[in-house]
């Protein structure tokens, strides 16, 4: 009878509410989740097998949970690094990809915590951002030092965020430090040189690793003692690789690769990795641009088309990649374009400015003894081969390493013949992969700017009726190419596409800087282009390999470029890196430069505000070391 009673309340229901009755039951408790992360180092922890590391607390947390093997963090530098990840996108196909940048980005594309908050997440960040787009939308309810999950509503479900500072570049050089690794006991890659300043900064490395870890194990702390352990998904990673030099803005794996620790409670099993197992290893390959949609996926949202990472996790988990992607852009105020992909075992590196070393100077980096002692050295002629590679020029093409063999990436396989054949197949993986995200960075920064004034960055890759992206991305690869012969490259200098014609120069300037002649006559009428960033490149030319009048006339143009009032804040960083790399022969237009006011400067925005004052810096001190001369 009892029975016959509840088959007829469930009826009742069912026809008083006109849904089936199962629909009145609470629907399934959406899980926390949790990001503990940290800054500037690699997977020097130990549940990566290093021994040397103290890092007991994200070392419970993969026992308990499982860790990636390989997971990369696309940019070798924070703030496009994040920009990857809010987005999850590409920096490189957003446009933001140089450091402390910013571009629009289409305000219907949402930063993804901005979805979460759509769903009823209260989303906090405690505390960095440094995203290279604006937040048209915000994505989170609370974002600062006082930001915490325990603010929101009873019964919220939330996604937050802890960055630890402690990992960070700028802390492996503090003085004075309180030591606790032995600086003999650190591993030296074969990279660095072993110096006393080396060895400190690594072993100084390793303690602020060591600190990070405390900050992730007070968190998880916090959150067993609230009771919500056992409701929350916990991810723990770090932003890139170790903020030591050759690691951090390298767009090899020592600047790519990061730890990365996942732990799913049971009652979330079911969202958990296909291959998640307590205390495991995944082989998976994950990409920061992945985050953005797997946590939506977690939630069960399904993530934007737009989005170009795959969730590996929740109910729209994607195919895994077969090849992760690196990309390198401007650092602080030097200008760089390095491609590279890896499948797990190699690591492919494509160069693009090959005149310019991988080790330019850059005053941020240049704080860390290591760096200095490193450089010191180089000059003095007192390094081995794989020690001097950061420093020379020109740099190779492309690089190739076997990181089963070779971690510290020192032997470069593209060199050997017998690698034909692999070199071949990462040639065609990276084409295809810039095509299919847009990389619209193949351009000059200023020029990206320039062309996309009327739409975003975003918007002018997707336009090939305004951006003709695969002839631009063609013409890079045969102007930075052994192959490059001058007459193809001749050519690209009347192509209608800016990009080529840019490219065509660049080709040229590295054929100059090699010594070998080039046909100015073809150079000099494009100091008049449409494009600043071709007038720079061509007067740049006109200056190295001109007539005393053609000289006259490059530095006339570049002064004028290198001045902000006159060009505008993109086009003067590019400018004026010119002249500084042009050295005694840019010396005429010091003192003019030098007297530039930079505290009014009309900045598309405040995050370029360093760049020109360290180059005027720079140019001071080359003025100074050429007076110091006998």
């Amino acid at each position: 009878m009892r029975y016959l009673f509840i088959v007829f309340a469930l009826l009742v229901v069912e026809c008083l509410s006109g849904r089936p009755a199962m629909a009145q039951q609470e629907s399934p408790k959406l899980p926390n989740v949790l990001w503990l992360t940290s800054e500037d180092h690699g997977p020097h922890m130990g549940c990566y097998g290093d021994r040397l590391a103290r890092t007991p607390h994200v070392d419970q947390l993969a026992k308990k949970g499982m860790r990636f093997r390989m997971a990369w963090s696309v940019v070798p530098v924070c703030a496009p690094a994040r920009t990857a990840i809010i987005t999850g996108v590409y920096p490189s196909a957003s446009g933001a990809l140089h450091m402390r940048s910013m571009v629009p980005w289409p305000e219907e594309q949402l930063l993804f915590p901005a979805y979460l908050r759509k769903a009823g997440y209260y989303t906090t960040n405690n505390s960095k951002e440094d995203y290279n787009v604006p937040k048209a939308v915000p994505p989170w309810d609370k974002s600062g030092a006082n930001a915490h999950w325990k603010n929101r509503k009873p019964g919220q479900p939330f996604f937050a965020v802890f960055n630890s500072t402690k990992s960070h570049e700028s802390q492996i050089r503090k003085r004075p430090h309180q030591a606790m690794t032995k600086p003999a006991d650190v591993r030296i890659p074969k990279y660095h040189p072993d110096t006393p300043e080396v060895r400190q900064d690594w072993a100084q490395y390793y303690d602020q690793v060591s600190a990070a870890d405390a900050d992730a194990g007070v968190h998880l702390q916090e959150l067993a003692d609230a009771g919500l352990a056992e409701d929350t998904i916990v991810f723990y990673y770090a932003d890139h690789g170790s903020g030591m030099p050759r690691n951090k803005r390298w767009a090899g794996n020592t600047g790519l690769q990061v730890p990365f620790v996942v732990y799913f409670p049971e009652k979330y099993r079911h969202l958990a990795p296909a291959d998640y197992r307590t205390g495991g290893v995944s082989d998976r390959l994950i990409s920061f641009v992945d985050l953005a949609p797997t946590v939506l996926s977690l939630v069960n949202i399904q993530p934007p088309a737009y989005m170009q990472g795959h969730a590996f996790a929740g109910p729209f988990a994607a195919p895994a990649h077969q090849y992760l992607f690196g990309v390198r852009g401007r650092m602080d105020e030097r200008p760089d374009h390095v491609r590279s992909v890896t499948d797990g075992r190699y690591v492919y590196l494509r160069n693009y400015l090959l005149h310019l070393p991988h080790g330019q100077y850059l005053e941020y980096q240049f704080q860390t003894p290591t760096t200095v002692a490193w450089k010191t050295l180089f000059d003095q002629g007192k390094l081995n081969p794989a020690q001097s590679a950061m420093w020379v020029t020109p740099r190779e093409p492309e690089e190739l390493y076997d990181l089963s063999s070779d971690p510290d990436e020192v032997v470069n396989l593209a060199l050997d013949p017998a690698h034909a054949e692999t070199i071949a197949r990462f040639r065609k993986v990276l084409f295809d992969q810039n095509v299919r995200v847009r990389d619209v960075c193949y351009l000059p920064e200023e020029e990206m700017h320039r062309r996309s004034k009327s739409t975003t960055p975003w918007g002018l890759g997707h336009s090939p009726e305004t951006f003709a992206l695969e002839k631009t991305i063609e013409a890079a690869d045969v102007a930075a190419s052994k192959a490059a012969k001058i007459e193809e490259l001749s050519k690209f200098l009347s192509d209608p596409e800016p990009g080529v014609r840019y490219w065509g120069l660049i080709g040229l300037l590295i054929h100059q800087k090699r010594g070998e002649p080039i046909p100015l006559q073809a150079v000099l009428p494009l100091m008049k282009d449409e494009s600043p960033s071709v007038q720079i490149v061509a007067a740049k030319l006109a200056v190295l390999a001109g007539s005393s009048a053609e000289q006259a006339r490059g530095l006339a143009l570049l002064k004028t470029l290198a001045t902000p009032e006159k060009s505008d804040v993109l086009t003067s960083i590019s400018a004026l890196t010119a002249i500084e790399s042009l050295g005694d022969r840019g010396q005429s237009l010091w003192d003019d430069l030098l007297l530039m006011n930079t505290t009014n400067l009309k900045l598309p925005d405040q995050r370029f505000s360093p760049y020109i004052p360290r180059l005027l810096l720079n140019l001071k001190e080359l003025k100074e070391r050429q007076a110091s001369r006998p």
